[in-house]
Parts: C-alpha cells; sequence; structure tokens
C-alpha cells in the first residue's frame, strides 16, 4: 500500500509539474498544447489560480531626523524589525549579480521565469524522497515569489496567522509549487529581468534579521553592495542559500563558527566562486585569489532603537517622538499597526529638533546637574518650544538615556507625561501663580490693587470652590525664607517678588475652580497618566505634578496672545514611495482672551527684571523676555519657565523620586538646589536668544492694568509669620486636611 500511495504521489506530482511546464511554454505559444487530454484537467486548476501578485514593498528601515541648525536634516535614530536597505540596481555590484545568477539561475535571462527541465527534476527528486524540501529547480523569479509571499505572512497580526500563512507560501505540497510557477509565470511577463533581479536581492535573508544584500554587505563586511569584493559578494550569496546555518557573526558555532573558520560557509562560497568561474564571470586568476581569501567578516550592527540618538544628545527625545506616534490613533488603527508601520514601513520622521540648540542645552544643564549625587536622586530637565506651532525645539535632561537603569541612567523622560515614558510629574511652586493671575483678571481685578501680605493662617472657609467641596481646613503659608514684604503691595509687585501670602490672600477674592479650569484651558493637566487636580487652596501656589513639557506649552500662550497649541515633535513624514503618512499634528486654540494673556504677560516681565526673583537668570541680550520662578518646600522642586515671542523654555531641577530638601544642597559651580536653575537659564536663554531671538510683546490692556495709586494705610506694622518648610504633600489632600504652602522664588 505504500508503494502504490508514493507511486501516486509521484505520478499527480509529475504531471502537475509537467503540466506547469506545458503552461510556462504556453506563455510563448498560448494555447498550443491545451487540447492535450493528458493536462487538460490540471491545466484547469492551473489557469484558476490567481496570476497576480502583489509585490508591495519588504519590511524596511525607518528613519527619524533632526535638523542640525543650517537646513540640513540628520539621521538620529533607526526602527526596523528587519534591517534592510532598498538600494537600485546600480547600487548593486556587478559581481553580487553575476554571482547570484550563476549559482542559483544559469538561464535567467533566457527562461520564461520558470525553468522546465529544472523544475521537473526537482519535483521528482522530491516526490521520491530524496530531500526534505522541495528540491532546486527553482528560478530566481520563484525564489523571489517565495520571498514575497513569506514577506506577506511576517506582517500578519498573529502568530498562528504567520505559520499558517508560511506553511501556504512554503510548504511541500503539488498546489504550492503550481502557484509558486504561476505566479513566476506572469511576473516575468510584467517585469523586466532587471526588476526580478533587484527585487530579489532587496529581500533575500542574509541570516538573523538582515535582509537584502546592501544591509547584507553593511552587517557582514562593513561596505555597500556596490563595493564588494568578489570573495565577499560569493559569501553573501552563499548564505542566501541557508541563512540561518550559513550566517558568519556566531563565532561560537560548533559547526560553521571562527575556529572552524566558517567552514560550511567556505564550502559554499567556494562553490559559488566555482560557478561563477564555469560561467566567465570571473577570470582563473580571480578565481585562485579569490579561493585563497579566508572569510573575514566585519560585523557591523546597525542598530535598532532610540540609544543611538545619545551621540545627539537626542535619545530621550527621540523616545518621546515613537511614544506620541505609537499612542496616536491618526499614525494607524490600532496599536499593532502603529508598531508595524513604525518598525516595517521604512518611514522618513522629520522632526522640529534641533540639533545645534540641543547640544548647547544638555551642556549648560549637565554642567550644572550631575547625572548622579549620592544621597539624593536628582533630576533635571530642560524643553523648549515655539509659540503657534508647539514644535519642540530641545529636549535634555541630566541623566543618562537607558532601560536597564543604574546610577545616573534611566528611560523615564521627566520632561514629559507619565503616558509618553515620562514621570508622574513635579510640583511646579509659583509657576503656577500665572492661572491665578489669570482669573484675577479675568474677573476684573487690576495688576495695581493692593493686596496684604501679613496674614499667615487661611481658614478654608475663607475660600470658594464653585465644583467640589474642600472642606474645612486650615492653610498655613509662608514666603520664601528672608522675604520680608511690605504690609501690602500690588499684584504686579507681589508677582515680580513672588510673594506667597500675597497671592493666597488675592485666592480669597477668587474660584479656585476657576482658577483649575483657566490652567486646564491653556493645556495644563497632571503628568500622571490617570489623576485629577488637587483645588484646594494651597493649588494657587503650584502642589499639582506637572510636566516640565506642559508647563513651557501653557507658557507658549502667554507669548501668543492667549493661543495655545499642543506640543507636537513630528513636523513631517512620508513612506518609502514619498508618500505622506498621517499622524497628530498640534492643534491650536484661543485658550484665554488675549487681553487678559498679554497682560499677564506684561506683568511676568519683571520677573527677570532687578527686584525679581529671576533677575540672575536673564540673558541680557535686549530680546524682550518675560519668565516665572517656583520653588516648593525646602527647595525639592525648582523651576523656571522663560518665554520670548519666539520660544518658550522651561527648566526643572529637584528630586526626581523622593523629598530631600535642596535649599543648601551642594550642586555644580558652586549652586544649590534653589540658585542652579538661574545659571543653567542665564546660559541656555542666551543661546536661544541668539539663535531665535523674539519680537515686541504685547502691550497689557491698560484697563486691566489700572491706575497706580498710593497704597492704603496700614493699622500698626505688619508682622510677618515665621517662615515654614512644611513637607510636601506625597499624596493628594483629602477635604478637611490643610494644603502646605509654597516658597515663592
Amino acid at each position: 500500500m505504500r508503494i502504490l500511495a508514493k507511486l501516486g504521489a509521484l505520478v499527480g506530482f509529475a504531471v502537475a509539474a509537467v503540466a506547469a511546464g506545458v503552461l510556462a511554454a504556453a506563455t510563448l505559444v498560448p494555447l498550443a498544447v491545451v487540447g492535450s487530454q493528458g493536462v487538460n484537467g490540471t491545466l484547469g486548476a492551473y489557469f484558476a489560480m490567481p496570476d497576480y501578485l502583489q509585490i508591495g514593498s519588504p519590511q524596511q528601515i525607518s528613519t527619524m531626523y533632526a535638523q542640525d541648525g543650517h537646513g540640513h536634516n540628520v539621521a538620529i535614530a533607526r526602527f526596523y524589525s528587519q534591517d534592510r536597505a532598498m538600494v537600485t540596481s546600480a547600487q548593486i555590484g556587478q559581481i553580487v549579480k553575476d554571482a547570484a545568477i550563476d549559482t542559483e539561475d544559469p538561464r535567467f535571462y533566457s527562461e520564461g521565469g520558470v525553468d522546465l527541465i529544472g523544475t521537473v527534476r526537482a519535483t521528482l527528486s522530491t516526490a521520491l524522497g530524496h530531500g526534505d524540501n522541495v528540491q532546486g529547480g527553482s528560478t530566481i523569479t520563484q525564489q523571489y515569489v517565495k520571498n514575497v509571499l513569506v514577506q506577506q505572512c511576517v506582517e500578519l497580526p498573529t502568530q498562528k496567522q504567520v505559520d499558517a500563512c508560511y506553511l501556504k507560501a512554503s510548504g511541500i505540497t503539488p498546489q504550492r509549487k503550481l502557484q509558486e510557477i504561476r505566479y513566476a509565470s506572469a511576473l516575468d511577463r510584467s517585469y523586466t529581468k532587471s526588476q526580478v533581479l533587484t527585487g530579489y536581492l532587496n529581500i533575500v535573508g542574509l541570516g538573523g534579521n538582515v535582509y537584502g544584500v546592501q544591509a547584507g554587505a553593511e552587517y557582514y563586511f562593513g561596505v555597500d553592495a556596490a563595493h564588494l569584493s568578489i570573495p565577499q559578494a560569493a559569501t553573501l550569496v552563499a548564505i542566501l542559500n541557508n541563512p540561518n546555518n550559513l550566517r558568519i557573526d556566531e563565532p561560537n558555532d560548533p559547526y560553521n563558527g571562527s575556529k572552524n573558520h566558517y567552514a560550511a560557509t567556505l564550502d559554499r562560497r567556494n562553490y559559488v566562486l566555482q560557478r561563477m568561474l564555469v560561467h566567465k564571470s570571473i577570470t582563473e586568476a580571480e578565481y585562485d585569489a579569490a579561493l585563497k581569501t579566508p572569510i573575514t567578516p566585519k560585523i557591523t550592527q546597525q542598530s535598532s532603537g532610540c540609544a543611538t540618538a545619545a551621540k545627539y544628545d537626542a535619545a530621550y527625545y527621540c523616545s518621546y517622538v515613537r511614544s506620541t506616534l505609537l499612542a496616536d490613533p491618526s499614525f494607524g488603527k490600532t496599536a499593532a499597526d502603529r508598531v508595524q508601520k513604525l518598525d516595517t514601513d521604512g518611514l522618513k520622521i522629520y522632526t522640529p529638533l534641533r540639533l545645534d540648540l540641543q547640544r548647547q542645552a544638555q551642556s549648560a544643564l549637565s554642567a550644572y546637574v550631575p547625572a548622579h549625587t549620592a544621597g539624593v536622586n536628582i533630576g533635571g530637565a530642560n524643553v523648549t518650544v515655539k509659540p503657534g506651532s508647539g514644535q519642540i525645539v530641545t529636549m535634555v535632561q541630566n541623566t543618562r538615556y537607558s532601560d536597564v537603569g543604574g546610577p545616573g541612567a534611566t528611560s523615564v523622560n521627566y520632561s514629559t507625561d507619565q503616558a509618553y515614558g515620562g514621570s508622574i510629574g513635579f510640583q511646579t511652586g509659583s509657576t503656577f501663580k500665572a492661572f491665578s493671575l489669570v482669573e484675577w483678571l479675568k474677573e476684573g481685578h487690576h495688576l495695581n490693587d493692593y493686596v496684604s501680605t501679613g496674614q499667615k493662617v487661611f481658614p478654608f472657609a475663607d475660600f470658594h470652590n464653585s465644583c467640589e467641596n474642600i472642606g474645612n481646613s486650615v492653610w498655613n503659608v509662608s514666603n520664601a525664607e528672608g522675604d520680608n514684604p511690605p504690609a501690602v503691595m500690588s499684584v504686579e509687585q507681589a508677582t515680580a517678588q513672588s510673594i506667597n501670602s500675597a497671592f493666597a490672600k488675592m485666592g480669597e477674592q477668587l474660584d479656585l475652580c476657576a482658577i483649575a479650569n483657566d490652567a486646564k484651558a491653556m493645556g495644563v493637566h497632571l503628568a500622571a497618566t490617570n489623576g485629577t487636580f488637587q483645588e484646594y487652596p494651597s493649588m494657587i501656589l503650584g502642589v499639582n505634578e506637572i510636566s516640565p513639557l506642559t508647563m513651557a506649552s501653557a507658557y507658549a500662550g502667554f507669548a501668543d496672545h492667549g493661543v495655545v497649541c499642543t506640543p507636537v515633535a513630528v513636523s513631517k513624514i512620508v513612506d518609502a514611495s514619498g508618500h505622506g503618512v498621517g499622524f497628530t499634528h498640534t492643534k491650536c486654540h484661543q485658550a484665554i482672551p488675549a487681553n487678559i494673556a498679554n497682560t499677564v504677560e506684561y506683568a511676568l516681565r519683571a520677573v527677570l527684571q532687578p527686584g525679581g526673583t529671576g533677575a540672575t537668570a536673564n540673558p541680557g541680550g535686549g530680546t524682550p523676555i518675560f519668565a516665572k520662578t517656583g520653588t516648593t518646600d525646602g527647595d525639592q522642586q525648582n523651576w523656571i519657565v522663560a518665554s520670548t515671542t519666539n520660544y518658550t523654555n522651561a527648566i526643572w531641577v529637584g528630586n526626581a523620586v523622593g523629598q530631600v530638601n535642596l535649599d543648601k544642597f551642594p550642586l555644580l559651580q558652586g549652586t544649590t538646589g534653589y540658585t542652579v536653575k538661574f545659571g543653567i537659564a542665564h546660559q541656555i536663554l542666551g543661546v536661544l536668544d541668539a539663535a531665535l531671538g523674539g519680537g515686541p510683546l504685547a502691550g497689557p490692556d491698560q484697563n486691566l492694568v489700572g491706575a497706580v495709586a498710593p497704597p492704603p494705610a496700614v493699622h500698626g506694622p505688619a508682622k510677618p509669620g515665621k517662615p515654614t518648610t512644611p513637607k510636601s504633600p506625597t499624596a493628594p489632600q483629602q477635604p478637611g486636611k490643610p494644603g502646605k504652602g509654597k516658597h515663592g522664588g
């Protein structure tokens, strides 16, 4: 029975192969033998098979670009599932083409996509059990077809689908072989020989995740496919015969490692050289010289991911771009779609990152904030956006980018939200006062209004929140150590000097919910993925944990007359064919009225002037600029956000994790946790001024400034309370719990 079954399989398979051969011949002499009774049934089945093969584009490397400051794009990172660089026929050396044709398909230029004699011989060999696979006989065109079909399998979403597809594309069945022949015959009619050969050499596997002769040449020998030597070209063609077993990057392989001088690959390479000599692609002298040449790979790993961007100080920026694209439904419907598109579609991703400014920002930050210091988990971040466009121009931090961590290393991006690889954010201190100022002006108050500064204890009952019950606790407020402000002062003066007690007094006249809503309208949100604002009185002084990027984007709204744009780190994406690829662009909206924004901006100019809390940070370049400083209790978190009309920059230095007081903690350049931000800002703002500058700032609404009036009389001298530095809360306060006062500067 076994013999009969085997004979039946042999006959069936042989007839199918002969019929396929007849059909291949029929492409040259149409229907010449269709009437033959012996093959008529097989011909019918054959003609019923599809003959159009969608070639598509094989998986390719996606590349991310930044700008060098001189109008040139610089590749900073690559993403791929398969290491492949598509090249044209002209970019592939003739010696590689000759080696492939001489070894794999000597009749390539004369056949019709199918080698009839070889196919029948191979079919009989397979049917008789003389091999584990469909034996030989496959032309380059047929091999190309098989590789295309396998490539389509790789791109399916589930492993189950991949496995089923792969079995169909490469299984040992008469039907699969007939379909391959059908596709190859049609392909030969639709494409030139040069196109087929180039496609084949671009798609072949060469071991591991290396695909195509260009990537193979780069990886194994550190050269382009156009510059391979005869022995190198023969080695690559040898590897494609059995990539998993003949690759030359595994020196410890007991059968084919460097200890054995890659014996198996060497045998196959020498066979390739022999075929090249037979077909006169090389001379006897070239053949003899090549035979004597040992296989000496020069492995040049083509890295994938954001780690390579570290050489441009841009690993965290790169990580942010990747994270935002993988979370962007405009980039792909599902998470799997987005990963596949980014890692396989050969995209060119252009970003607004300025490498010249990035380098100088990193240098300034690292000069003041160490990557690691004993006793505190110190963090520092600096980010720059453009008002009116939301484009992120720089993004740096004090640590080294690493997925495995270690001293001074982390993959957490301090500049952005947790959802995009960032942290849970940091308390912003007095930089949040700008939003109280917005509500102050919206309610009809003025910058020249006077408020008292002497009160230190504020009952919650004196505050109003229209959105939630804040309880009946007491809020203890202190000003920065050493501050002894006048008993009353104008709101403009209180802003410049960041007087906490004055802003607390202003808060009694406002709706806390409205302050929070003003901040939210300007894009301010908690950096943690899930969380709600603390809207207790202490919110006024910045207890909510926000990312530097969010604060920079909000302050850019003050620079652009109240128009806030969502931050964006991608300018353009094109696919391998040059077509645009969708992604979520910046969205701009009028967050607050222009006259309110312009008047807040006006008040914040004084912060960088003599007497202001950020005076020493002023770069002094003559560009109109405004800013706000922020410090939490014990200087645990320290901020300065500054802006011109052309850029907005946010600097944060503090506890990345933990609650160590930094008020006297020594950092670099003789600074402490409190003073460090001024040195960083002075240097970075000077660089940004020189490169980006800025125009005149908008004038304030004089109706909101108000008339200048003498301060009201105060009965008795003000008695400032003793400054206190309570610990910052580590969890959202519950109704009935008092908020803590924050330092002003």
